[in-house]
Protein backbone atom coordinates (compact mmCIF):
# COMPACT_ATOMS: atom_id res chain seq x y z
CA UNK A 1 0.00 0.00 0.00
CA UNK A 2 3.00 2.55 0.68
CA UNK A 3 4.76 4.10 -2.03
CA UNK A 4 8.18 5.02 -1.12
CA UNK A 5 7.46 5.03 2.51
CA UNK A 6 5.74 8.18 1.77
CA UNK A 7 1.97 6.91 1.64
CA UNK A 8 0.62 7.45 -1.66
CA UNK A 9 2.78 8.96 -3.35
CA UNK A 10 4.06 12.83 -2.82
CA UNK A 11 0.65 13.99 -3.19
CA UNK A 12 -1.18 12.86 -0.18
CA UNK A 13 -4.40 14.65 0.00
CA UNK A 14 -3.11 17.60 -2.17
CA UNK A 15 -5.37 16.92 -5.21
CA UNK A 16 -8.60 17.73 -3.11
CA UNK A 17 -6.82 21.28 -3.50
CA UNK A 18 -6.33 21.07 -7.12
CA UNK A 19 -10.36 19.93 -7.71
CA UNK A 20 -10.96 22.63 -5.52
CA UNK A 21 -9.23 24.98 -7.52
CA UNK A 22 -10.88 23.64 -10.69
CA UNK A 23 -14.44 24.35 -9.24
CA UNK A 24 -13.57 27.92 -8.12
CA UNK A 25 -12.27 28.55 -11.87
CA UNK A 26 -15.42 27.33 -13.30
CA UNK A 27 -17.39 28.96 -10.88
CA UNK A 28 -15.64 32.40 -11.74
CA UNK A 29 -16.30 31.29 -15.32
CA UNK A 30 -20.32 30.97 -15.11
CA UNK A 31 -20.49 34.26 -13.00
CA UNK A 32 -18.69 36.05 -15.41
CA UNK A 33 -20.73 34.60 -18.44
CA UNK A 34 -23.61 35.51 -16.37
CA UNK A 35 -22.50 39.09 -15.40
CA UNK A 36 -21.80 39.74 -18.99
CA UNK A 37 -25.42 38.60 -20.32
CA UNK A 38 -27.32 40.75 -17.82
CA UNK A 39 -25.39 43.63 -19.10
CA UNK A 40 -26.10 42.69 -23.13
CA UNK A 41 -29.61 42.38 -22.02
CA UNK A 42 -30.20 46.28 -21.21
CA UNK A 43 -32.19 44.98 -17.92
CA UNK A 44 -30.67 47.11 -14.93
CA UNK A 45 -33.24 46.11 -12.60
CA UNK A 46 -32.08 43.04 -12.77
CA UNK A 47 -31.31 40.71 -10.01
CA UNK A 48 -29.33 43.15 -7.23
CA UNK A 49 -32.00 45.91 -7.85
CA UNK A 50 -30.43 48.11 -10.00
CA UNK A 51 -32.11 50.96 -10.49
CA UNK A 52 -35.73 51.68 -10.07
CA UNK A 53 -37.92 52.95 -12.87
CA UNK A 54 -39.82 56.02 -12.47
CA UNK A 55 -43.10 54.79 -11.40
CA UNK A 56 -41.03 52.44 -8.95
CA UNK A 57 -39.95 55.63 -7.51
CA UNK A 58 -43.59 57.55 -7.09
CA UNK A 59 -44.46 54.34 -5.89
CA UNK A 60 -41.56 54.91 -2.69
CA UNK A 61 -42.59 58.43 -2.50
CA UNK A 62 -46.48 57.90 -1.90
CA UNK A 63 -45.23 55.39 0.44
CA UNK A 64 -43.36 57.07 2.35
CA UNK A 65 -45.77 60.26 1.86
CA UNK A 66 -43.44 62.43 -0.03
CA UNK A 67 -46.17 63.20 -2.74
CA UNK A 68 -49.97 63.08 -2.28
CA UNK A 69 -52.41 60.38 -3.97
CA UNK A 70 -53.45 62.90 -6.32
CA UNK A 71 -49.92 63.97 -7.51
CA UNK A 72 -49.40 59.99 -7.36
CA UNK A 73 -52.05 59.60 -9.72
CA UNK A 74 -50.76 62.12 -12.13
CA UNK A 75 -47.64 60.87 -11.98
CA UNK A 76 -48.76 57.47 -13.01
CA UNK A 77 -51.03 58.68 -15.96
CA UNK A 78 -48.02 60.85 -16.76
CA UNK A 79 -46.02 57.82 -17.08
CA UNK A 80 -48.35 55.58 -18.29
Amino acid sequence: MWHNGYGWGMGGGYWLFGVAFWALGIAVVVLLILALLRRSSGNRSGWHGGEPDALEIAKRRYARSEITKDQFEQMKKDLG
